[in-house]
């Protein structure tokens, strides 16, 4: 068949254990869903406070349309700028402890526009080997000079940019990770990060996608836990997780930002977010930041601790390696009632296909231990 067909390659994936397919649900996306007529409990959500479904976020959606419209109409820099981004950039810069902010249509855009816009030709970008597509993508885009340094390894990368600064003493150098690993749950040592990006006069781009609710005072991530927002550079950010909604964010200094209103594409040429949107994500970040968040963010460590104790984030990984392996540890779960994704390559590395489960403070704890019985049935 030529290459006009694109069977073959759909058969290629089939036959690895790597075709996708979209399987819709038949309700809303909370802790317990109904999938083809079946009520499965939902550990493949990142909704990790259950905000998605709170009524204070609804009411303040449909507010939001009421006083501001569906939709902005046009990109930001044309007439789509509204009051609610305005004013979510500034609560959301304060909250962070940073001079500024600024959103995009989601965490991906967020990534692929401002990471091209930091870094050129002319720079080198610094990832983590496990940093999330949407990182690499970015960094791609830039144009840059690509270095990978092995998961975690300060080591190699205080190595890495001590070569890298003396070959490009002129580039800008930007390492790139993640606060909280989106497929291992695992956290990145960021103190030893900052501290060697600041040895080789290198900038810092933090994801804290799967922290940014959920970690750290007030849900504010680990650069606020750790006492680090004045280090690093830029701290990338959705609204899609812990917050409930969907966009993203970079919260960085003003003059970075000024930057990025001029060169991040996916900014300059998308239409801005709903400004409904932007009203709800305010709401959002109101109760992340309250008693009610505080509480919350305890519901969900008990709830760790209860499945994982010590686990320092709300992903857990049971890592399978191979693909058919834990597809078909997904369907015995789903079997079971409950919907645990399985993950394959190239989301992860070859080799390490896994359940990925993800829980919320919105699961109840009897329905974390018999997940927890599951998992231990099926292992013996």
């Amino acid at each position: 068949m030529s290459r006009a067909d694109p069977r073959p390659e759909l058969a290629e994936l089939a036959a690895a254990g790597l075709l996708r397919t979209l399987r819709p649900l038949d309700s809303p996306a909370g802790p317990r869903v109904v999938r083809e007529g079946r009520e499965l409990w939902n550990f493949g959500s990142n909704d990790y406070l259950g905000l998605a479904s709170h009524p204070a976020l609804a009411d303040a959606f449909i507010e939001g349309v009421r006083r501001h419209g569906a939709g902005a109409g046009a990109s930001r820099l044309v007439s789509g700028t509204l009051p609610p981004h305005g004013a979510l950039e500034d609560a959301l810069a304060a909250a962070k402890g940073m001079e500024a902010s600024l959103l995009f249509s989601s965490g991906f855009a967020t990534a692929a526009g401002s990471l091209p816009a930091l870094a050129g030709k002319q720079d080198v970008v610094v990832l983590d080997k496990l940093c999330h597509a949407c990182l690499i993508d970015g960094a791609r885009l830039s144009g840059a000079t690509i270095r990978v340094f092995p998961h975690n390894d300060v080591a190699k990368l205080d190595r890495l940019l001590g070569t890298l600064r003396a070959r490009h003493p002129e580039a800008r150098i930007l390492v790139v990770t993640e606060s909280v690993f989106s497929m291992d749950g695992d956290l990145c040592p960021l103190r030893e990060i900052v501290d060697a990006k600041d040895r080789h006069g290198a900038l810092l781009f933090l994801d804290e996608a799967h922290a940014f609710g959920v970690t750290g005072p007030a849900g504010m991530g680990l650069a606020a836990e750790l006492g680090l927002q004045d280090r690093v550079d830029f701290q990338m950010g959705t609204f899609s997780k812990a917050a409930g909604l969907s966009g993203g964010y970079l919260a960085t200094s003003a003059a970075w930002r000024d930057l990025l209103v001029n060169r991040a594409r996916s900014f300059i040429y998308s239409t801005a977010p709903p400004p409904a949107l932007a009203h709800a994500a305010l709401a959002a970040l109101g109760i992340l930041r309250s008693a009610e968040g505080d509480a919350l963010r305890g519901e969900l460590r008990r709830r760790i601790d209860l499945l994982c104790p010590g686990h320092p984030s709300a992903i857990l990984p049971r890592i399978l390696g191979d693909n058919d392996a834990a597809l078909a540890a997904a369907r015995n779960l789903e079997a079971r009632g409950f919907l645990v994704p399985a993950i394959r390559y190239p989301t992860v590395p070859r080799g390490t296909a896994r359940l990925r489960i993800s829980l919320s403070a919105g699961h109840p704890l009897h329905a974390v231990e018999d997940l927890q019985r599951e998992l231990a049935a099926a292992a013996r």
